[in-house]
This record gives structure tokens, C-alpha cells and sequence, in this order.
């Protein structure tokens, strides 16, 4: 197993290159020891003729929200500013949108940047190579950031690779639900304000390298249902019934992850994921989206942070020396126009997703079948348990608005 850096982003020493391949290892082995499949590998060159898709894709935009409290509060609560980032960006794609003043003052959304890299590939480049990560820093930001922007100390080269680690946790990356870093005081989300106001990389500790190939390997089993004494294809609800993880149904892209897998195994087929290992946007359809009533300029919708067809950034709106805005957009659905105001509208109009490799396993044994129990039911993901988070959420929200849109109290100046 040798990975390259996602999407061929950046030039790694050999070193570096050892030091991310034993990151994506350990995250497999934390899954890989309960989950174990012959038909799920970690290494792609190990398959027999194995031939690349790129057909698992999702759509961007959260999908839980809009079960629990329909698509307009869906749409409010991802577009929510950090708060709505943290809370519910959970499909391995987080974005944030940045708000520039017009020429009457007002604060409006000039573009969003959209990003799927992992955070884990941030932090150990972080780890081993400084230099590096302020050089990927410096070519997401547009200029190069501070030390203490980064480790919160005015020289990391002085500290060990583990505190570094720890340091740039605090400062730019979160914990990752990693334990060392939890002990160590890490908290789950960064406080320095460079991944706080721009997106820099994922910081979520669900949209994460072991969270990807958990799905995966739960989907990489021969899972069958025998119905009237015939063995069928299992569905959906009929896996994540048997194994009490209703929650994978209600998201875009666990479901997609593990039945994507599952139906090439089901096939006879044996999954890894290709070199290099990342998720990747693939083109928006830009045809909804105009200015003025044309096309976008080209310089509107701008890639980057990998190769072509391996992009993990998006960058879209105008330019800050344009004097339109991105609200100035307008998506065109059916018959329906309306201006863009932040991230959502563009998520859901993108797809998202990893590069697979897939091989011939040998032929499944009759005692290697996983046979499961039709599901009872079509798994419900507006049910009260499930939904209590995002609902809490949408009145914290609506709480907010309507203490800045409420009356003002006056007071004399010499009360």
C-alpha cells in the first residue's frame, strides 16, 4: 500500500509519504479488527484485475436536517455560519461562506468555499513537515499565514512531532474523535479563526478517514435475505435494520458508501479504495446558474487542492475585485429563480465522492452468506429520537434571529 497525497495535491517526500500511509492504516485497522471482510482490502494493487469507478457519488448538502425539519430550515440551518458547519455538514463535505460589504455598507455573501479534505491529512503533514502545511495553507488562503495562526506558538519547528500534533489540534484541526488528542486536551473543534472563518479543511470528527472506510467495510460483506426459501439481494433497510444502524439510512452519503460496496460484492466482486485515497467534487451543474442572465464566467467557479478530476476545493462566486456579489446569482429550477445565498443551494446542485478499484474475489462459499431478516419496516428518518438534535438546533437558530430582528430598547445618556 502506497497512497499518494489526496488528489495528487502536493509533491511528499518518501518520508511524508510513509508517515500518511501509517495515518490511513491506523484508521483501518480501528475499524478492521470488528469488521473485518476478505472482499474489502487496503491495498488496490493487491486486487486481481481490478478496474476503477468513479460511480459511488452524493449529493453535497446535509441530508438528515431536511428529514427532520424540511428543506427551508434545512437550508437555513447548513448555511448557518460556523454554528451550522459544525452542526450538521456531515457528508464529508463542509463549506463556509464569505461576506464582504457592498457599496452601501451592508454585509453580504460574496462566494463559498467548499472543501473535502480530510483533516487528518492536514494534521500529519502538520506533524512532520511545517513548512509544507503553511505552503498548503498559504495556497488555500492566498497568503501565507503566521506560526501562531497555525500551532499557536511562534516557532513549531522547535517542538516534537507529537506536540506539533497536539498544537495545531488546538489551533486549526480539532481531535478527530482520536483519543490521544482528547487526552491531551484537544477539543473536537479548532479555536483559531483560520478554519473557523475560511474552510480550510474538514474539521468534523464524523467526516473522517475511519468514518469513510467504516461504511465501507460494512457494506463489503455478502450480506442475502432469504425470502420463501430463495437467497435475494438485501436491501437498504434490510442491512442497517439487521445491525441497529438506522442512522446510516438517513444521511446522503453512508447509505451510498456501504450499498455501493455491498452491490459490487453481492456481484462477486472484492473493494478497495484507488490511489489516492480522498473525496472528490465532481462538477456542479452550472447550466441552473446565471448572472445578468448569462452564464457564469469561468473565473467564478474556481477547483483546486488536487489534479483534474481529483479536485477537493471549490471556490464559488466572484472574485473580491468584482463588484457582484453572490446573492446577485440566480439558481434557475423549473420555473422557480432565486438568488443564491449561501452553500446549501450549491451543494445540492454538485455530487461528491471516492475513487474505488474493484476486482474479482473468488466465489463466495455457501457458509460465507450473511443471511439477514427481511427489515419490518422502511426505516424512518424523521422519527422524534433521531431528529431531537437538529430540531434542538433549529430553535437555538430561530431563537437567534429573532433577538437580532427584535426592538431595541432606548436609554437616556445619563442613566
Amino acid at each position: 500500500m502506497r497512497y499518494d497525497a489526496p488528489g495528487h495535491a502536493d509533491e511528499l517526500s518518501e518520508e511524508l509519504r510513509g508517515r500518511w500511509n501509517e495515518t490511513i492504516a491506523r484508521a483501518y485497522d480501528s475499524q478492521n479488527d470488528a469488521l473485518k471482510s476478505r472482499f474489502f482490502s487496503l491495498d488496490p494493487d493487491a486486487l486481481a484485475r481490478s478496474r476503477a469507478t468513479d460511480a459511488i457519488t452524493w449529493p453535497g448538502d446535509p441530508g438528515k436536517p431536511a428529514f427532520c425539519v424540511g428543506e427551508a430550515n434545512a437550508r437555513a440551518l447548513s448555511d448557518w455560519g460556523l454554528a451550522g458547519r459544525r452542526a450538521v455538514q456531515l457528508e464529508y463535505c463542509e463549506y463556509m461562506v464569505i461576506n464582504r460589504r457592498d457599496q452601501t455598507g451592508a454585509l453580504r455573501p460574496k462566494r463559498v468555499e467548499v472543501t473535502t479534505e480530510f483533516r487528518e491529512y492536514w494534521a500529519c503533514v502538520a506533524m512532520h513537515d511545517p513548512d509544507g502545511v503553511r505552503a498548503m495553507a498559504t495556497q488555500v488562503l492566498g497568503a501565507e499565514p503566521a506560526w501562531r495562526e497555525l500551532y499557536g506558538v511562534a516557532d513549531p519547528h522547535a517542538l516534537s512531532a507529537e506536540e506539533r500534533e497536539v498544537a495545531f489540534g488546538h489551533t486549526v484541526a480539532g481531535h478527530g474523535n482520536d483519543r490521544r488528542l482528547r487526552i491531551a486536551g484537544v477539543p473536537a473543534q479548532p479555536t483559531g479563526r483560520l478554519n473557523m472563518e475560511r474552510a480550510l479543511f474538514m474539521t468534523h470528527p464524523i467526516n473522517g478517514i475511519d468514518d469513510l472506510i467504516y461504511v465501507a467495510i460494512f457494506g463489503a460483506h455478502p450480506y442475502a435475505v432469504l425470502d420463501r426459501d430463495e437467497r435475494r439481494q438485501a436491501s437498504g433497510d434490510d442491512v442497517f435494520s439487521a445491525f441497529n444502524v438506522a442512522h446510516l439510512a438517513c444521511n446522503h452519503a453512508d447509505p451510498t458508501i456501504s450499498l455501493g460496496v455491498y452491490d459490487a460484492v453481492y456481484r462477486g466482486g472484492q473493494v478497495a479504495f484507488a490511489d489516492p485515497l480522498g473525496v472528490y467534487i465532481r462538477a456542479p451543474n452550472l447550466e441552473v446558474f446565471s448572472y445578468r442572465g448569462q452564464p457564469l464566467p469561468a473565473q467564478w467557479v474556481r477547483f483546486g487542492r488536487g489534479r483534474p478530476g481529483l479536485h477537493q476545493r471549490l471556490e464559488f462566486g466572484p472574485p473580491d475585485d468584482h463588484e457582484a456579489f453572490l446573492d446577485d446569482i440566480v439558481l434557475s429550477l423549473g420555473a422557480s429563480e432565486q438568488p443564491v445565498t449561501g452553500g446549501y443551494q450549491l451543494l445540492r446542485e454538485l455530487e461528491i465522492g471516492p475513487l474505488l478499484r474493484v476486482g474479482d474475489a473468488d466465489p463466495i462459499d455457501e457458509d460465507e452468506w450473511r443471511l439477514l431478516q427481511p427489515a419490518a419496516a422502511t426505516i424512518s428518518c424523521d422519527d422524534e429520537e433521531s431528529c431531537k438534535p437538529v430540531r434542538d438546533l433549529l430553535q437555538r437558530f430561530e431563537a437567534e434571529q429573532t433577538g437580532r430582528s427584535g426592538p431595541r430598547s432606548m436609554t437616556g445618556r445619563s442613566g
